[in-house]
């Protein structure tokens, strides 16, 4: 597949650099640590911190903003960030109401974080960690022990962000945490593989006529190979799998994400979107929040993942809560 790569080698401080020029009066980019910052980080509020490996955007550099991340580093494509990165972060958004590091369920990301968190609490910096596991489709990976952190982080970071912008203290950020984690479900399917740049070929084959069933966000395996359906029995298959696993019931109000994986056009996207909806009303949900769009990509595969979030009133607020982060439309 062709590419717009310079170096490959380069491939992630090029894109990190797009996104600062973008946003110049956003953002602060920190080339030697492949770091992200808000420029207006400031004191008394709690700041929420992430970092992982880069291939999902605009996860994670792309969600730091007013309301979202304070600040976040990348890795190399598919790979965690170094420790000392993970540790400049903290220290970068280190705030006297403390730091909530928020980490995606992968072996090498939970590494490098639980280093650079105990470096920072030897130097009596006041930073926590919670860990994010929204990834239905296996109860361990190749990459992990448990479930995945996959596109639900979004929502962990969005209600996270907007608490701690209101001026909710470090217990009630990371309380907040674990109330969107153990309320939100995901699980994806791909048709194609992805190419990471330094590569250039796929990481897995798969036939013109396959799907992965359950797919991770890196190509790991899901639950099953099997002959490639029609999209609205895909859904089928993916709803279900997510509405059972809380399980979501008859009068909930929930948030429903359609999640692309990087090469599905939005039109799909938006059709599968039709289906998942019409199953939650079938299922006596009531959506009141609603995304269609890329949030945790895995480059260019195709394929898409549906993520359900339960809600209540204080979940629904924060959702509400303004943002401002460089993936957007306008």
């Amino acid at each position: 597949m062709k590419k717009f790569v310079n170096n490959p080698d380069n491939f992630v401080p090029d894109f990190m650099a797009g996104v600062a020029a973008a946003n110049p009066d956003l953002l602060e980019y920190v080339p030697e640590f492949q770091m992200m910052t808000r420029k207006d980080i400031g004191s008394g509020k709690v700041s929420i911190v992430q970092g992982s490996g880069s291939g999902h955007e605009p996860a994670h550099v792309m969600a730091v903003g007013p309301g979202m991340l304070t600040g976040a580093c990348q890795g190399p494509v598919f790979a965690a960030p170094p420790v000392d990165a993970c540790y400049e972060t903290i220290k970068a958004c280190n705030s006297d109401a403390g730091v909530l590091v928020l980490v995606n369920n992968y072996q090498g990301d939970r590494m490098a974080w639980d280093m650079a968190t105990e470096m920072a609490q030897a130097e009596g910096i006041n930073v926590r960690q919670f860990w994010i596991n929204d990834d239905v489709a296996v109860e361990d990976s190749l990459y992990t022990v448990g479930r995945r952190g996959v596109a639900g982080n979004f929502f962990v970071i969005k209600c996270c962000g907007a608490a701690a912008e209101q001026g909710a203290n470090l217990d009630e950020v990371e309380a907040i945490a674990e109330k969107v984690n153990k309320n939100v479900r995901t699980m994806g399917v791909a048709l194609t593989s992805c190419i990471p740049p330094a590569k250039g070929t796929p990481i897995f084959d798969i036939g013109d006529d396959e799907m992965e069933v359950g797919v991770g966000i890196h190509g790991e395996p899901g639950r099953r190979r099997e002959k490639i359906k029609s999209g609205n029995e895909i859904v089928d298959e993916l709803f279900e799998a997510v509405r059972s696993d809380l399980p979501f019931e008859k009068g909930d109000r929930v948030a429903l994400m359609v999640n692309g994986l990087g090469g599905t056009p939005i039109t799909e996207l938006y059709l599968m979107y039709a289906r998942a909806a019409e199953l939650a009303e079938k299922a006596g949900l009531t959506v009141a929040r609603n995304y269609v769009g890329e949030y945790c990509t895995s480059l260019e595969m195709a394929g898409a993942s549906i993520t359900m979030l339960e809600l209540d009133d204080q979940l629904e607020k924060l959702l509400d809560a303004p943002a401002k982060v460089a993936a957007r439309i306008f």
